[in-house]
This record gives C-alpha cells, sequence and structure tokens, in this order.
C-alpha cells in the first residue's frame, strides 16, 4: 500500500456501540467495533481527525436513523482478489434483505466456496457500509459476525424498519 499521507482516524459512538474509523487519501479503509474481542486500537502512526470524516459519520448516522439505505462513500478495502470479489458482491445486496452463504458464493461464481465466502466475509473491514451482516446461514439463522450476533440482530431490524 503506497499513499501520499498518513491513515487519519476518529471515533463515534452508535446504537451498536462505539465505532472507530480509520482511512487515508486512498478512501475509508476500516469500520472497527469497539467493544468485543475483534476491536482494532488506532496504530501510533494514525492522526486523529474527526472532521476528515465529516460525510462517514453523517451517512452512518442518517443509516441508523433509518433515513440512509445506500452509502455513497469512497472505499478502500485491503484484501486478496478473492475477498474483494466477496467484498463488491456484498454491495449488491439490497438494503432489507439477506442472503445465504452459499447464495453469495454462486453470485460470485464459485457455488462450492460457501465456507470461503464466509471466511471472507467474516474479514470484511468495512462492516455496515459493506453489509455482511445480511449474509445468514442456509437455514435463516444469523450465524456468526464480526461485531457479535447480536449487532448482526440489530441491524437487520433496523433495515426491517425496527429502530435499533
Amino acid at each position: 500500500m503506497t499513499t501520499s499521507e498518513p491513515r487519519a482516524y476518529a471515533t463515534i459512538t452508535s446504537p451498536v456501540g462505539p465505532l472507530l474509523l480509520s482511512g487515508d487519501d486512498q478512501g475509508l479503509r476500516l469500520i472497527s467495533f469497539q467493544r468485543g474481542g475483534h476491536r482494532v486500537k488506532p496504530d501510533p502512526s494514525w492522526r486523529l481527525d474527526q472532521q476528515r470524516f465529516a460525510d462517514v459519520i453523517g451517512q452512518l448516522e442518517a443509516y441508523f436513523a433509518g433515513e440512509l439505505r445506500s452509502f455513497h462513500l469512497r472505499l478502500a478495502p485491503e484484501g486478496t482478489p478473492f475477498q474483494l470479489a466477496v467484498w463488491d458482491a456484498l454491495l449488491a445486496i439490497p438494503y432489507g434483505e439477506t442472503i445465504s452463504y452459499g447464495e453469495l458464493a454462486r453470485r460470485i461464481g464459485h457455488a462450492r466456496a460457501s465456507r470461503a465466502v464466509g471466511a471472507a466475509n467474516g474479514r470484511n473491514p468495512l462492516p455496515i457500509v459493506i453489509p455482511c451482516h445480511r449474509v445468514i446461514g442456509q437455514d435463516g439463522s444469523l450465524t456468526g459476525y464480526g461485531g457479535g450476533v447480536r449487532i448482526k440482530e440489530t441491524l437487520l431490524a433496523l433495515e426491517r424498519g425496527r429502530r435499533p
């Protein structure tokens, strides 16, 4: 990764707990749930810059208020070509809808790779914005989520018209 400026970060409160945002001149690179075992701490080289993330914060607030169904942000997730393909396919899942891991695997042309799709889904660095919460088990169960199944449940309820 080559960037012309150091990464910046900001923190916000949300209905699903505190979130850490990070990015650089390429775009938003990270949204980290700050509760639970998968939280990310800012790297010492990152600089705090709440203003830089004003648009991201505004869109997240509108999403949580039930006023935004689609994010319009410059995204710069880092991953393998397979992960990037999975994350790109997640963006095509409509607001308020869910699909299975198997269906997601079929959509990216790897029908037998539902476990690999699940692993890539779990490594999504931009949850909420890249809606990995919209992927569920074949039987309709709310299987794992980086922020915890409770947060996944909250996000899906929000998208179905029930305020968090």
